[in-house]
């Protein structure tokens, strides 16, 4: 599998056509991820990654497979949870908008992407790894436990592509 890159301001045109690509793709299969063109992933929430070095491809056999994005940023519905460790901000890494064209699922894919995360945060001193997964998204959940991420709460938060939703929060504690 090759290596995950970090994708610059000049790659904007191509991440968009990645998200958008998977979007189209993932209508047709047995879970959606509620991603809407031109609400979630934004393009200013794309441009803002670009930006700030935390957007994240991988390329396979000449084309992208996956993409996510990873900062500090969370939905004001992880306040209150109960987390194992007690860190600001900044000692922790969130993962956003993670997912792998259809043509790349069940490869290993995810779990490289996984995988990656948790070397980038031991790399940035990280205390742990946080992030949400829409309720039902079984495979997304399978995943991350299999992974050693733990269920900490599951809470209703917003998001602008699917409204008041069920949103399952974990944390992996490095």
């Amino acid at each position: 599998m090759n290596r995950v890159l970090i994708m610059r301001e000049k790659d904007f045109t191509e991440v968009k056509a990645f998200y958008w690509k998977l979007i189209e793709q993932m209508q047709g299969g047995s879970y959606l991820p509620g991603w809407e063109k031109g609400v979630y992933p934004s393009d200013i929430f794309l441009r803002e990654s670009l930006r700030n070095r935390a957007l994240y491809m991988l390329k396979c056999d000449g084309n992208y497979a996956a993409a996510m994005v990873l900062n500090h940023e969370t939905n004001e519905g992880y306040s209150g949870t109960a987390w194992k460790v007690d860190a600001d901000k900044h000692q922790v890494l969130i993962v956003h908008a993670l997912g792998v064209l259809p043509a790349f699922q069940g490869k290993g894919v995810a779990k490289h992407m996984v995988k990656e995360v948790i070397r980038i945060a031991g790399e940035r001193h990280q205390r742990a790894i946080r992030l949400d997964v829409l309720n039902g998204n079984v495979p997304a959940l399978k995943l991350y436990e299999s992974m050693g991420f733990e269920h900490r709460r599951t809470t209703q938060m917003f998001y602008e592509d699917t409204g008041w939703t069920d949103y399952l929060l974990y944390e992996l504690v490095l």
